[in-house]
């Protein structure tokens, strides 16, 4: 038995397979989201990065996921930003979409160009969760990450350069990652491994996919948290949810 986490990255969708029975995982960068669920390993759970369930009035703050656990991340909290409105799917160009979400939002907001450049993989994801496939659960890194160090959030940002610690040994976002990693299942081997060049997918893509699966094997054991607690669901039916 199989489970994927999902990370989505230049070159596509990079997948962390994670076997349910100790098999070495394997890391392979997909051209579409559909292809991972049709991975030879044919994963039971795919845990994603993107947003599952998107709002149809846009709100402050984002869904009651994002709130939710931006409170639980502290100096992490930045990291999860909130989706845009359903209605925006549609856009073409970054005005349209911003024109979009003004129409779409309470208090009304343009889109971040952030959030514009991921807006095709919300799609692919969106695509694949509505017509019914019940494997598909979104997840973040960071709140999977927080999960994983028992409820505290990472200290370092991923990308932020080499700080000493308290007795002023080196250390990095990146390294505090991997150590936690280490400890929950994978080889150090694997965690600096490239499924790809170096233009198809990043160091951190291969860490946050790596989180992701770990926290699908959680979904798939019921033992995952899930933010919020209580059940939202947008007008696709989609449940709205974050899970670690």
């Amino acid at each position: 038995m199989w489970v994927a986490g999902v990370d989505g990255c230049p070159g596509g969708w990079l997948a962390v397979l994670r076997s349910l029975d100790r098999r070495k995982p394997r890391a392979q960068i997909f051209a579409t989201f559909a292809e991972v669920l049709r991975a030879p390993e044919r994963p039971s759970i795919v845990a994603v990065d993107i947003p599952v369930g998107l709002p149809k009035i846009s709100q402050k703050g984002g869904r009651a996921a994002d709130i939710a656990c931006r409170k639980v991340l502290g100096a992490r909290r930045s990291s999860v930003f909130p989706p845009p409105s359903r209605a925006v799917l549609v856009a073409k160009t970054y005005l349209e979409a911003c024109e979009i979400e003004l129409s779409n939002s309470l208090p009304a907001k343009k889109i971040s160009k952030e959030t514009f450049n991921i807006l095709d993989k919300i799609r692919e994801a969106d695509a694949v969760a509505a017509a019914g496939n019940d494997k598909v659960f979104e997840c973040h890194p960071e709140v999977s990450f927080w999960a994983m160090n028992g409820k505290r959030a990472m200290v370092l940002a991923k990308k932020a350069s080499r700080v000493p610690d308290e007795i002023g040994i080196p250390r990095s976002g990146r390294e505090e990652r991997r150590h936690l990693l280490r400890r929950h299942g994978y080889a150090d081997a694997f965690l600096t491994s490239r499924a790809g060049s170096a233009k198809q997918c990043g160091a951190d893509d291969l860490l946050d996919a790596c989180a992701a699966a770990w926290t699908a094997v959680r979904i798939f054991e019921g033992k995952a948290m899930r933010f919020p607690t209580i059940a939202e669901f947008d007008e696709r039916g989609l449940d709205m949810a974050i899970w670690a």
